[in-house]
């Protein structure tokens, strides 16, 4: 039996085996087995669910072969205030919600987890908004994660009322409201990502006939200018400074070290870097390649000594053994591709801060704008940098221009002296 393989103790055994869970410990604790957790992870695992167990046990009302959220969500609500003598209680009761997590997606996957029978009203819509994403737009899943995201706020903000029918009330004014009272307090880049998602979602409603203008037109523009804002990178002694501070002893440090070494050195986007597969790297010819992205185009580049070294470190050394074609990995169980942008990004973001650099910007985006600031520098010319960036058009590198500092100076003009009266 799979508990037999983490616990040895017989008493110990009897208590994870009784009650409502009782049945499900030994598959549960194989599926944890299976998905790379260390025995003393799953023990703890184990420990936290048999607090779920007894609260349970103590209901005397539970269905043993399905689990519900309802009874799940009652006992997170009361489960606080049965541990307060357990040290830490906030960071106890996160442990605990992480494990009950664990174990809702071992019972959803086999069919043994009711889910609240209540969705959001305008679930079906979000639903079928986003398959028309997929498959009639060709949408790539980052690209509906945001849409959905957007759109979602949106349909909250209408009220529970919203639904496919309800769409044919919404009017300009109604559009332009949500809009304005969104992007009041709002970046740029976040109210373009509105835009875009109300624009996408309101031409859907149209193509489907759930509206009948087009609302799209109603979401208003704000005006914005072309070259209005200097990219800000990190500089070549900040990058430095930052590859020196990465811990490589540790296992997470030395995946850390080869994705900012591939950032610093190629400039490519976060996402390449995620989607980067391991038949990527041409060992034998000293190549890598960098999948397109945002209609950009591939790009294959020399792998560099430096680079080349920090993946033979982490693959030979680190990465654990996962069926995933993806090069870097979560460094915990279970283990799996860097699936999000904001994984990659809040490990950028912890690394500058412990190293102290202070910048505005704290994404993977830094070293790309870094990496184009060096190569002005170092006089290669536009069309270089567009194919090293994989830019398809070279007005999208054109940006890089307003921090050639040393060529603005040969064309600024003299300040003007002093008029005499």
């Amino acid at each position: 039996m799979a508990l037999e393989q983490v616990i040895k103790c017989p008493r110990t055994l009897n208590k994870f085996r009784d009650g409502s869970l009782g049945g499900l410990m030994d598959g549960f604790c194989d599926a944890l087995l299976e998905d790379g957790f260390t025995a003393s992870t799953v023990r703890r695992h184990l420990s936290n669910i048999s607090h779920l167990n007894a609260y349970l046990g103590a209901r005397k009302n539970v269905d043993e072969q399905a689990l519900s959220a309802q009874e799940i969500s009652k006992f997170l609500k009361d489960y606080p205030a049965k541990a307060l003598n357990r040290g830490a209680l906030d960071k106890h009761v996160a442990c605990v919600k992480s494990s009950v997590s664990r174990l809702i997606d071992y019972l959803r996957g086999s069919g043994r987890f009711e889910t609240f029978a209540q969705m959001p009203p305008y679930q079906s819509l979000l639903e079928e908004y986003l398959k028309w994403l997929k498959e009639c737009q060709y949408a790539v899943p980052e690209t509906i994660e945001l849409r959905a995201h957007s759109v979602v706020q949106f349909l909250k903000w209408l009220g529970p009322h919203v639904t496919s029918s309800a769409c044919s009330q919404l009017t300009p004014e109604v559009v332009e409201d949500f809009f304005l009272g969104y992007a009041e307090d709002k970046g740029r880049a976040t109210r373009r990502q509105m835009q875009a998602g109300l624009r996408t979602f309101f031409r859907f409603c149209l193509f489907k006939g759930y509206i009948q203008q087009p609302l799209d037109l109603a979401v208003p523009k704000l005006r914005t200018y072309k070259l209005s804002t200097v990219a800000r990178g990190l500089s070549e002694e900040q990058s430095l400074k930052l590859l020196g501070c990465i811990n490589r002893h540790s296992p997470a440090g030395r995946r850390d070290y080869a994705i900012c070494q591939l950032l610093y050195s190629y400039g490519v986007r976060g996402g390449q870097v995620r989607a980067l597969c391991l038949e990527d790297i041409d060992w034998d010819g000293n190549q890598i390649l960098f999948r397109a992205l945002k209609h950009g185009k591939d790009v294959l580049l020399p792998l560099t000594r430096k680079v080349g070294i920090s993946l033979i470190d982490y693959l030979q050394n680190t990465r654990p053994c996962c069926s995933a074609p993806h090069v870097f990995l979560t460094s915990r169980a279970p283990y799996h591709a860097l699936n999000s942008s904001n994984v990659l990004s809040n490990i950028i973001e912890r690394h500058i801060r412990a190293t102290g650099i202070e910048i505005a910007s704290k994404g993977a985006h830094i070293f790309r704008h870094g990496c184009a600031t060096r190569m002005l520098a170092q006089e290669h010319s536009l069309k270089a940098i567009a194919d090293v960036l994989g830019h398809r058009h070279l007005a999208s590198t054109f940006i890089y221009t307003k921090v050639d500092f040393e060529h603005l100076k040969q064309v600024a003009l003299p300040w003007p002296g002093e008029v005499p009266s």
